[in-house]
């Protein structure tokens, strides 16, 4: 689901260009989880927040077509990569916070290697999600690897997000591009393509539709699959053996913000354990938090036991290379027949 948030958080169109205590809050996450972050930075602060959400592909459309007259102010959640690359464009500002020394090493580095730009803010593993009742009934094996992907009794049984409009999806090409070489990585995503029923546009539809028994096995963030089975849906994920990449989602104060002191109070408060801890309970969110004083809620994948490859945020977040990547997957698999 996505859309703008009406209510106490209120419309765009219905507020004044230069309106006073409010905060435009552009969240690439889901809604679950947008929902509590702009609640709880209302209860903490008593600034008016006014919600937008979109994936990140999506987010980053829009902040190049507001880059003129930007209407957000912070641009929360949602893969870093994104992220990088608006903060490459101009479109985001440099912000030092003093919670920064408070951050897992991967969410300061992420800060240092964008000078500022953008800051991560909680981080999950690439993976596999599987409906365990329907595998059973089908007689599939459960996956482990990328390479059990490609087994022939998978076809038409896989969904993975569209890369042009879901940031999950672009790290899988990024991953596999880092793991295999870029040649062998389009070869396994040509012949992967065979066995992908849809390529949905937000990268958490192909869990849901998991979850929900509309197909057996999604490429996703295993925190996705963990919660939907602590949900209740018989949902099973795997970490591939041979190694994966993984998110940073991240934050951004946007270029031009109409309200750029609220924006910097929400970038600190929304670093603090407290601020990540409620938000995350309240939403039911299984990621890793950056601060490192957040505990690991229990059902969550823990990144510490996985095989996880030394992610070049800097080589694929950048908007070149983002594109070209893109553009050779359009060309070479989106344009496969299915």
């Amino acid at each position: 689901m996505r859309g703008i948030i009406a209510g106490a958080i209120g419309l765009f169109t219905a507020l004044p260009a230069a309106a006073q205590g409010q905060l435009n809050l552009y969240c690439s996450a889901t809604i679950e989880w947008c929902q509590p972050i702009a609640r709880g930075f209302e209860r903490a602060t008593g600034v008016r927040v006014v919600l937008s959400q979109k994936s990140t592909g999506e987010m980053l459309a829009q902040l190049r077509a507001e880059a003129r007259n930007p209407r957000g102010d912070v641009w929360w959640g949602g893969t870093g990569d994104p992220h990088v690359a608006a903060g490459e464009e101009g479109l985001t500002v440099a912000q030092e916070s003093p919670r920064i020394a408070e951050l897992h090493p991967w969410a300061q580095a992420q800060w240092r290697q964008t000078q500022g730009r953008t800051v991560g803010v909680y981080a999950s593993v690439l993976g596999f999600g599987f409906n365990t009742e329907l595998i059973a009934r089908r007689g599939l094996p459960e996956p482990r690897c990328w390479a059990d992907l490609l087994n022939p009794a998978y076809r038409g049984e896989i969904q993975m997000a569209n890369p042009n409009s879901s940031g999950t999806a672009y790290i899988v090409i990024a991953t596999l591009v880092q793991m295999m070489g870029e040649e062998q990585a389009f070869d396994y995503l040509k012949r992967l393509h065979g066995s992908i029923n849809a390529y949905p546009r937000s990268g958490t539809a192909p869990i849901t539709a998991v979850a929900r028994g509309e197909t057996a096995l999604s490429i996703s963030f295993v925190h996705n699959a963990a919660e939907e089975r602590a949900a209740g849906f018989p949902v099973g994920h795997a970490v591939p053996c041979e190694g994966t990449g993984y998110e940073i989602g991240s934050m951004s104060i946007i270029r031009g913000a109409r309200n750029m002191e609220n924006a910097r109070r929400f970038y600190d408060w929304a670093l603090s354990a407290e601020a990540q801890l409620a938000a995350s309970q309240e939403a039911r969110k299984l990621q890793t938090m950056a601060n490192m004083r957040v505990p690991l809620t229990d059902g969550a994948p823990n990144m510490a036991t996985a095989r996880i490859i030394d992610y070049d945020n800097a080589r694929f977040g950048a908007s070149a290379e983002r594109r070209r990547l893109l553009t050779r997957w359009d060309q070479e698999v989106g344009a496969l027949p299915r």
